[in-house]
């Protein structure tokens, strides 16, 4: 007789090194999401603990919302996913970025 299991594991290593497993992740009805949270869902997706249809329905998050999470975490680490982190990302963008109204300005300055 053959058994089938599932293949998922039942745990896993988290980002800080703590043991992840279904019953210990963020709570589904999380609203606030500490970077430390959002390292736990990624890790657990990654590992496949998760699914991403797991994590759409569980935590109500967008696909575009997780792999910017995933896509923080590969580049700056979980200090990557704290939202000063993207703030300042983003004004440092705006900042390399002159404004149209500037633009205009420094066309209409005498040389």
């Amino acid at each position: 007789m053959l058994h089938f299991t599932n293949s998922r594991p039942l745990r896993i290593i988290g980002p800080a090194g703590d043991i992840l497993t279904r019953e210990n992740l963020p709570p589904s009805d999380t609203t606030r999401w500490v970077a430390s949270r959002k390292a736990q869902v990624v890790a657990a997706v990654e590992a496949g603990l998760l699914t991403l249809e797991e994590v759409q329905q569980r935590y109500r998050l967008s696909l575009e919302e997780f792999y910017g999470w995933q896509y923080a975490l590969e580049h700056a680490g979980v200090a990557g996913l704290r939202v000063s982190a993207r703030q300042q990302e983003r004004s440092g963008r705006r900042r390399s970025r002159p404004s149209a109204a500037r633009r205009q300005q420094r066309r209409l300055e005498p040389a």
